[in-house]
């Protein structure tokens, strides 16, 4: 079952593959569109929103990002013309972008994954652009060759092309599962009842509500850029995903 926002059904949480989808404008003005139907993800967990456009009797309306409120609100290019209420579009996501982010939020996955199984330390923020990262953790002292240690690791399950499964549990089946919340604060609302779930498989099992790749092998290689000490013993790893 689709996971709905408002009056939009979000077709990216089913097919993170999709690009191009036709759909019918709820509303519309200059400071937002809503759709019934979007495949833009609006951004969360670190993971900036999705650009692209909106096609529509040979128009073209460029999307710049996302606005989650009641509704999810597709925020056009200043000047660009806005569809009429009724009007059948098209929406296509930039696929570079999007799919640049999906190799970069599973790489952070990855790297969480290879931090908390090799050091045993929880995560306390991070944030991400495309084939650019970073994420923080809560580790009070770093070991000898920590930053080349950490690498080679995450290289290595790259190469392991481990799948990455994306599923949607109940809250109570959901936290069952061990450790599935890697950060040192849980950030699952209370209210949120159905827990969608990213698994990279013997590796790495987390509420995520991002998109991702297929398998490790789709990140390509890793690179820690530098380790950075943000005091009180949380360090802040910077990594780039190879072109």
């Amino acid at each position: 079952m689709s996971e709905v926002h408002g009056r939009t059904t979000r077709l990216e949480l089913d097919d993170q593959a999709l690009r191009e989808w036709e759909a019918v404008v709820l509303a519309a003005g200059p400071e937002g569109i809503v759709l019934d139907r979007s495949a833009f993800y609006p951004g969360g967990g670190g993971q900036p929103p999705d650009h692209g456009v909106l096609l529509w009797q040979g128009v073209q309306t460029r999307i710049a990002g996302v606005r989650k409120g009641d509704d999810l609100e597709l925020i056009p290019v200043e000047g660009d013309p806005v569809p009429p209420v009724g009007t059948v579009v098209r929406g296509a996501v930039e696929d570079d972008r999007r799919t640049a982010l999906m190799r970069t939020h599973s790489g952070l996955h990855l790297l969480c994954g290879v931090v908390f199984r090799d050091y045993g330390c929880l995560v306390t923020g991070g944030n991400m652009e495309p084939l650019t990262a970073r994420m923080d953790f809560d580790l009070r002292e770093v070991p000898p060759g920590f930053k080349q240690a950490v690498e080679d690791a995450c290289n290595a399950e790259v190469e392991a092309d481990r799948r990455i499964d994306v599923k949607t549990l109940p809250r109570a089946e959901a936290f069952e599962i061990p450790d599935i919340i890697r950060t040192a604060t849980n950030l699952v609302p209370p209210e949120v009842q159905d827990v969608r779930i990213v698994d990279i498989v013997g590796l790495d099992t987390q509420a995520d509500g991002g998109t991702h790749v297929g398998s490790t092998k789709q990140i390509g290689r890793i690179r820690v850029a530098k380790v950075e000490n943000k005091g009180r013993g949380f360090r802040r790893i910077r990594l780039k995903i190879e072109e």
